[in-house]
């Protein structure tokens, strides 16, 4: 999830009456895999991945049910993840140039 999407939502809970856990997290299965070709795909780069089929498996993705969140509050996160991924990349860069 995008940091502006992310305060705008931890706002919005904390000036709720909600008192129970609920989900703030963007929504989508997410793979490591796949934010890696996402991240390959900002920086013009190929990465060599290597993939240790013996190590112990984690799961395969996340993702989140966000229904409470819009069910209470109405809201949801509205950067997507490549656009997010593409802000926190220039940023980076930007931050990082000598």
């Amino acid at each position: 999830m995008y940091i502006d999407d992310c305060l705008h939502g931890i706002l919005a809970i904390m000036d709720s009456d909600i008192r129970q856990p609920i989900n703030l997290d963007s929504r989508g299965l997410v793979s490591i895999n796949h934010l890696v070709d996402i991240v390959e795909e900002i920086a013009s780069v190929r990465l060599v991945r290597g993939h240790d089929l013996d190590a112990p498996k984690g799961v395969h993705g996340r993702n989140s049910d966000n229904a409470l969140i819009r069910h209470f509050l109405g809201w949801e996160p509205l950067t997507p993840l490549v656009v997010g991924m593409r802000e926190t990349y220039d940023w980076i860069v930007a931050v990082m140039a000598p």
